[in-house]
């Protein structure tokens, strides 16, 4: 039996993990859950899968959270400080790292420090530091699964196979809500439209990220250090019905694809079970009901943010970071009705061309690079 940490628990992958393990309850024990606000959903699922521990970032909620739990015989831990040595509060074979942004990256590295294996939901932190994690993992003997279904997609397609027989990888993207759409289209796009996914159910970060194809670019990057690729050996081809979920094309040309219903549920409890594959009641995919796959190419000019997350993965050193930190503003501001839809990918790319480009950063100069990034886009928020 598998001992669980999940970081994000009340978010969409925290939640669908749990449904996960809900259900494979011989095969995973949740040790220790983490939230950040949502003390409600928090204090149901501590009281479904009685975990050791919990960590709550916003101590304001103290007593309700408390009072919630009275008769739970939990530990309950507060502060960011709490979240980034969760490792010390519970035992555990692998972390679920489903937090949102930034958030994810210490308390990763400090699970690859004490030689725990992640379950990876946050792509950022392989965005923002892909070659100090790379290195961390080689030297602390600490596996990397990727839950994103296009990374868990292209690592079963790996498996079993050589490094040097790959030519490239096929990133597959549902196209998002404006898939089809002209830059004219989106001059006077609103957050609830962008919100509306057409094949996934996400978070609101996620859903705009998808909805602008940086959450693709994102994916792009993440693609690059996962699996040890150059950048202009990554493709992204538009699959609306999001069944395919990514590919890989050989040097023979023989391409491997990984196939299901969008649901996410799969790939987690791939990546949580691995190497075993656990037999589960999902639904199963049908292709006599399912007969039309179709591919386009993405348009870069109406979806700028993809070609700038190229540009960024390519060029490497803190690029990557800004490219993130950047964005992360911009889809608050977004969500916060401050800036325009189209406002998002002129500011990135401002952020870009301004914050001193670094080679080869270590950590303290990638965190440097987030404030100063955050610092920039926000002061440009203002005067918009």
């Amino acid at each position: 039996m598998k001992k669980i940490a999940i970081l994000g628990s009340t978010g969409s992958i925290g939640t669908q993990a749990l449904e996960v393990i809900s259900h494979l309850k011989d095969d995973f024990k949740v040790e220790l859950l983490s939230a950040y606000s949502n003390f409600d959903l928090l204090s149901q699922q501590v009281k479904k899968f009685k975990p050791k521990t919990i960590i709550f970032g916003d101590n304001s909620k103290s007593k309700i959270l408390e009072k919630n739990l009275k008769q739970e015989k939990v530990n309950i831990i507060y502060g960011e400080d709490a979240l980034n040595n969760f490792f010390k509060y519970s035992e555990v074979d692998i972390v679920l790292t489903a937090l949102v942004g930034k958030s994810g990256l210490i308390p990763t590295i400090n699970a690859i420090n004490n030689n725990i294996n992640i379950a990876l939901a946050n792509k950022e932190t392989l965005v923002i530091a892909g070659d100090i994690i790379k290195k961390l993992c080689e030297n602390n003997k600490v596996n990397i699964f990727p839950v994103d279904s296009e990374h868990s997609a292209i690592y079963q397609c790996l498996l079993g196979e050589k490094q040097k027989n790959i030519d490239k990888i096929i990133l597959t993207a549902s196209g998002g809500p404006f898939r089809g759409k002209s830059i004219g289209d989106l001059k006077y796009i609103k957050k609830e439209d962008a919100l509306n996914h057409p094949n996934w159910d996400m978070g609101n970060k996620i859903s705009i990220d998808s909805s602008t194809l940086m959450n693709k670019g994102l994916e792009v990057i993440e693609a690059k250090y996962l699996f040890n690729i150059d950048i202009d050996s990554i493709e992204v081809v538009i699959h609306p019905q999001s069944i395919i979920h990514s590919m890989v094309e050989f040097k023979d040309g023989s391409i491997k694809a990984q196939l299901g219903d969008p649901d996410m549920k799969l790939p987690i409890q791939f990546a949580l079970g691995y190497p075993d594959r656990l037999r589960n009641n999902f639904k199963r995919f049908n292709f006599l009901k399912n007969n039309k796959l179709t591919f386009e190419k993405p348009c870069l000019k109406t979806f700028n943010n993809l070609k700038l997350a190229f540009q960024a993965g390519k060029k490497g050193g803190n690029s990557p970071c800004i490219l993130n930190s950047s964005n992360e503003v911009v889809v608050e501001a977004f969500l916060k009705d401050k800036i325009s839809y189209l406002d998002m990918t002129k500011l990135i790319e401002e952020s870009l061309n301004k914050i001193s480009y670094i080679a080869t950063p270590n950590l303290e100069q990638l965190i440097e690079t987030d404030l100063k990034t955050r610092s920039f886009i926000n002061k440009k928020i203002k005067s918009l």
